[in-house]
C-alpha cells in the first residue's frame, strides 16, 4: 500500500468521522498507550493485533527478564556434575542464549510477556521485537491528533536561517519540513528532487515502502489470511507462511477498506440509536443510584432491627447476671455473719461465757443443752469449711458461636443463586494454589465470583479473609507461606445478589518453596533404556532387546542394572521440594536425593543388563541401595513399583519390620533440608511426611531417579505456567 493511498485512506476516514460530527479530539481513547498511558510513540503491533510503544515493549522484556534472572539466582552455588564425571565432554550450550522461552525450562531470557491492552500472553517469537511491524498508520493518526491538539503552534521549517520560517510543505523523501523558499531552493525544478513526495506540514515521517521484518530486504506485497497479517514472496515460497493461504496486497485492501467503510457508515447512520440509548444510559445510572440508596436504606433497617434484638438479649442477659449476683452476696453476707458469731466477745462465744456464769444446775442445764449443740454445729462447720454460693460465672458465659457463624456468613438473600462448589479434584497446591470451582445451576449463571482465603494460624488466631474477584470459575492464588495451611471459599455475585459462601477447602502449602529443574540428558543418561521427552520433564524406561536377552539368565538369579538420571541443577544450601508423578504402570522405580561423589561412584561403573549384580548366595538381602545404610549417608531414595510404595527401615528403630508397604501416591514430594540434613517424601494429595530419615549434604546435592523394567516419571509443572498455558488454550 503506497503512502498516498494510504493518505487518501485517512482522509476519508477523516471526511466520515466530520460528517458524523465527531472532533478527532473525541478518539483521543483510542491513541493512548495501554502501558505507559500517553499517546503512542513508535507502536508496534503485536500478535494480538494490539500496539504498544516500542520503548515500552522493551521495558515489559526487560522487567520480566529481571524476574527471571531473579528466580534463577536464588539457586547459588548449584552446578551440574558432568564437568567432574566426563572432563573430556563439552560444556552444556549456554540455555540463556536459546531463542524464545517455554515456562517449563529454566531458561531466564524471555520474549513472552502479557499484553497490556488484553493481557494475554504473547510469544514475540526468535526474532522478538525485529519481528513485529511498525504501525505507519496509527503514527500518522497520532501525528493529526497532535497537530489538531496544537493548532496555535506551527512547524518551523528545518532549513531556515535564524528566525526560521513557518513551514507550508515537508518531504517524504527528505523527512524534513520547508518553507517556500527553502524548498524551491533544495527542490529545484527539473531535478530528480522535484519529483519528491510532500504533504502538508508534519513531524510524522515514515517509509514509503512497508518492508518485512524477517526478510529486511524484501517489500510487503501480500497478505496470510490465516495470520492477518502482511508478508513478503519469501515468507510464501519458503517462511512460515509456505502452507498458509495469501492474497495480493491490493485486493486485501480493497476488501478491507470496503468492510471498514462499512462499519463506519452503519455506525454513522445509527447516531440516533446511539443518542437514544445512551439517554437511556443515564436515565438508568440515575434509577441505579436512587435503587442503591434505597437498598442502603433497606439494609441499615435489617441491621438495625438485629441491633434491637441484640440489645435486648444482652439487657436481659445482664439483669439475669445481676440477680444472680445479689443472691449469691446476701448468702455469702449471711454465712459471713454466723462466722463472725463464733469470734470471742461476739455472737455465739459471747453467749456462751455468760451462760457459764449461770449458778443454778437446773437453769444453767436447761439453756446448755441447746447452746451445745449449737456450738457442735458451728465447730463442725469450720472442720468442712464451704462457701455458701459460688464465684464462677461459668454458667452464664454466652455462647455466640453459632451466631457468629452466621454473621459471618450474612449477605443478600440469595434469590435462587446457587451456591458454588470448589472442586477438590482439580484444586492443587505446589508453587501457588490453583483452585477450581463450577456452578450447579444451569439457567442462573453467576456474573463473577469473589475467591475468599486465609491462613489457619496455629494459635487459633482469627485472621482476616482475603478476597479476589474472578471472572472465570478457577483462580490461581500466588504468594502462600510455605508449610502452611489455608482455607479457601467462594461465593458468586449476579448483580447485587450475592450467594452464600461455598464450603470451605483446605489446602497445606509445601513444607519449603517449589524447586524447578529438568532431567540432564548429558550426565549418566543412558539413552538405549531411557527416553527423554523434548521438554526434559519426563522420562521412560523401555525393556530393551538386551533385557530380553538375558531372561533366563534372570530367572536363573542375576539381576538387571538400574538405569539413573539426574536433575539438572544442584543443591548445597538452604530448604527445597519438588513433586514428581510416577505412572501406574511401572515395574519398579527409585527416586530421592544423591550427593555429587555418590553419582560419580554410580555413573563411573555403569552395569549393563546382562553382568550379574549380585550372587545369589551373596547374603546380600535385596540388592536395594537403601535397605541397609548408616544413620547418615550420601544418599536416600525409596522404591515406587507396582501402584505400592515402598518405605525402607529406620536405622533407629528395631522394632519396625523390613518394609513398610501403602497405596502409591498420586503425586510424590521430596523435601530436601540441606542445613539440617534430612529429606522426607510426601504423599501430595494429603501433603503428609511418609517417611524422612537424616542424608549427609557435605556435598552438592541433586534430585536422583533410577528405573528397572517399564516406568515413567513425570516431574510437576508449577501450577502458574499450568493454568497460563490452560488459559491460552482456550
Amino acid at each position: 500500500m503506497s503512502e498516498s493511498s494510504e493518505i487518501s485512506e485517512f482522509g476519508y476516514i477523516m471526511e466520515l468521522l466530520t460528517k458524523g460530527k465527531v472532533t478527532i479530539k473525541n478518539i483521543e481513547r483510542e491513541l493512548i498507550c495501554p502501558a505507559c498511558k500517553e499517546l503512542f510513540t513508535h507502536p508496534l503491533i503485536l500478535p494480538c493485533q494490539h500496539s504498544i510503544c516500542h520503548k515500552c515493549v522493551k521495558e515489559l522484556l526487560l522487567n520480566f527478564d529481571e524476574t527471571f534472572n531473579d528466580m534463577g539466582s536464588d539457586n547459588s552455588n548449584q552446578s551440574s556434575p558432568q564437568l567432574r564425571l566426563q572432563p573430556t565432554s563439552v560444556d552444556k550450550p549456554d540455555r540463556s542464549n536459546r531463542p524464545g522461552w517455554k515456562r517449563n525450562s529454566l531458561t531466564p531470557r524471555t520474549t513472552t510477556f502479557p499484553c497490556p491492552g488484553c493481557e494475554h500472553d504473547v510469544d514475540l517469537g526468535e526474532r522478538g521485537i525485529n519481528g513485529l511491524f511498525r504501525n505507519f498508520t496509527l503514527e500518522t493518526i497520532v501525528e493529526r491528533y497532535r497537530q489538531a491538539a496544537r493548532a496555535a503552534t506551527a512547524i518551523m521549517c528545518d532549513l531556515c536561517k535564524p528566525p526560521p520560517q513557518e513551514s507550508t510543505k515537508s518531504c517524504m523523501d527528505c523527512s524534513a519540513s520547508y518553507c517556500n523558499e527553502c524548498f524551491k531552493i533544495y527542490h529545484p525544478w527539473g531535478t530528480v528532487k522535484a519529483q519528491h513526495e510532500y504533504v502538508g506540514p508534519t513531524t510524522n515521517f515514515r517509509p514509503k515502502i512497508l518492508m518485512c521484518p524477517e526478510h529486511e530486504t524484501e517489500r510487503i506485497n501480500m497478505y496470510c489470511e490465516l495470520c492477518r497479517r502482511p508478508v513478503c514472496h519469501l515468507c510464501k515460497l519458503g517462511g512460515t507462511h509456505s502452507s498458509h493461504r495469501v492474497t495480493t496486497m491490493s485486493t486485501a485492501y480493497k476488501t478491507l477498506k470496503e468492510k471498514l467503510s462499512k462499519d463506519i457508515d452503519y455506525l454513522i447512520g445509527k447516531e440516533s440509536q446511539v443518542k437514544s440509548q445512551i439517554s437511556e444510559l443515564n436515565l438508568l445510572m440515575k434509577e441505579t443510584e436512587c435503587n442503591g440508596e434505597r437498598a442502603k436504606e433497606e439494609a441499615v433497617t435489617h441491621f438495625e432491627k438485629l441491633f434491637e434484638i441484640l440489645e435486648d438479649r444482652k439487657s436481659s442477659v445482664l439483669k439475669a447476671i445481676d440477680a444472680s449476683k445479689k443472691l449469691r452476696l446476701d448468702k455469702f453476707h449471711t454465712q459471713m455473719e454466723e462466722y463472725q458469731g463464733l469470734l470471742e466477745n461476739n455472737g455465739l462465744v459471747g453467749y456462751a461465757q455468760e451462760v457459764l456464769k449461770e449458778t443454778d444446775q437446773s437453769c444453767f442445764v436447761q439453756t446448755a443443752k441447746q447452746l451445745h449443740l449449737r456450738i457442735q454445729k458451728a465447730t463442725e462447720s469450720l472442720k468442712s469449711f464451704r462457701p455458701a454460693a459460688q464465684t464462677s460465672f461459668e454458667d452464664y458465659v454466652v455462647n455466640t458461636s453459632k451466631q457468629t457463624e452466621l454473621l459471618g456468613e450474612l449477605s443478600f438473600f440469595s434469590s435462587g443463586i446457587d451456591v458454588p462448589e470448589i472442586n477438590e479434584e482439580q484444586s492443587k497446591v505446589y508453587n501457588n494454589a490453583l483452585i477450581n470451582w463450577h456452578h450447579p445451576g444451569k439457567n442462573d449463571k453467576a456474573d463473577s465470583y469473589v475467591l475468599e482465603y486465609r491462613k489457619i494460624s496455629r494459635d487459633d488466631e482469627m485472621l482476616s479473609w482475603n478476597e479476589t474477584e474472578v471472572c472465570g470459575t478457577s483462580k490461581v492464588v500466588c504468594d502462600l507461606e510455605s508449610n502452611s495451611s489455608y482455607v479457601f471459599r467462594v461465593r458468586a455475585y449476579k448483580g447485587s445478589i450475592c450467594s452464600p459462601c461455598s464450603r470451605e477447602l483446605i489446602l497445606h502449602t509445601p513444607p519449603a518453596p517449589v524447586f524447578s529443574f529438568l532431567f540432564d540428558e548429558k550426565c549418566g543418561y543412558n539413552n538405549e533404556h531411557l527416553l527423554l521427552n523434548l521438554k526434559r520433564d519426563r522420562v521412560e524406561s523401555r525393556a530393551g532387546f538386551n533385557l530380553l536377552l538375558t531372561a533366563e539368565r534372570v530367572q536363573v538369579g542375576y539381576y538387571t542394572s538400574l538405569d539413573y538420571i539426574i536433575g539438572d541443577v544442584g543443591i548445597t544450601k538452604g530448604k527445597h521440594f519438588w513433586a514428581f508423578r510416577v505412572e501406574p504402570y511401572s515395574y519398579l522405580v527409585k527416586a530421592g536425593v544423591a550427593s555429587s561423589d555418590k553419582l560419580q561412584e554410580w555413573l563411573r561403573s555403569p552395569r549393563d543388563a546382562v553382568s550379574p549384580r549380585y550372587e545369589q548366595d551373596s547374603g546380600h538381602d535385596s540388592g536395594s541401595e537403601d535397605a541397609c545404610f548408616d544413620s547418615s549417608q550420601p544418599f536416600t531414595l525409596v522404591t515406587i513399583g507396582m501402584k505400592k510404595f515402598f518405605i525402607p527401615k529406620s536405622p533407629t528403630s528395631s522394632n519396625e519390620p523390613e518394609n513398610r508397604v501403602f497405596p502409591m501416591p498420586t503425586s510424590i514430594g521430596i523435601f530436601l533440608d540441606c542445613d539440617k540434613g534430612k529429606v522426607g517424601f510426601y504423599d501430595m494429595d494429603h501433603m503428609k511426611c511418609l517417611y524422612e530419615r537424616q542424608v549427609d549434604c557435605s556435598n552438592t546435592m541433586y534430585p536422583a531417579f533410577a528405573l528397572m523394567g517399564s516406568g515413567g516419571i513425570q516431574l510437576e509443572e508449577p501450577i502458574t505456567a499450568k493454568y497460563l498455558e490452560y488459559q491460552e488454550d482456550m
